[in-house]
């Protein structure tokens, strides 16, 4: 049988079209306006995006365009792990829904784990207010 790992969903309700969510959250540019937790900076070098995240310098690969509302994206350390993020934009109503997937990864401690998913709360509520206003 397969490990599972823990798990928190994430979310945050926007006042705009899943269009528009989307839109603006799938430009690999905008990331360092709102997701404070992947990218300080990020640039295209040689067709691969290079974020400075807290974690150091990382790749990020990101899902292809799609009218689903995926944003889904790979983040690849400096040591070459992978981590894959799963992230949806969603209809609520006539607004939005995202919905970012936390998975603790192994050795995380609870303290730890806790703290990342309050800053991915951070992060979805800054993108909540750039789209608002």
């Amino acid at each position: 049988m397969t490990a599972l790992h823990e798990v928190r969903h994430v979310s945050v309700s926007i006042a705009r079209s899943p269009r528009d969510v989307y839109a603006f959250a799938s430009n690999p540019e905008n990331l360092p306006r709102w997701a404070t937790g992947l990218a300080g900076t990020i640039a295209n070098v040689d067709g691969e995006w290079i974020a400075d995240a807290p974690a150091g310098k990382v790749k990020v690969r990101f899902a292809g365009r799609n009218e689903l509302g995926v944003l889904d994206h790979d983040v690849v350390l400096e040591t070459g792990e992978t981590i894959h993020v799963s992230m949806r934009v969603v209809p609520n109503g006539d607004g939005s829904e995202v919905v970012f997937t936390l998975v603790r990864q192994p050795g995380v401690s609870d303290e730890r784990f806790a703290e990342d998913a309050r800053w991915v709360q951070r992060d979805l509520n800054v993108l909540k207010r750039l789209l608002e206003r």
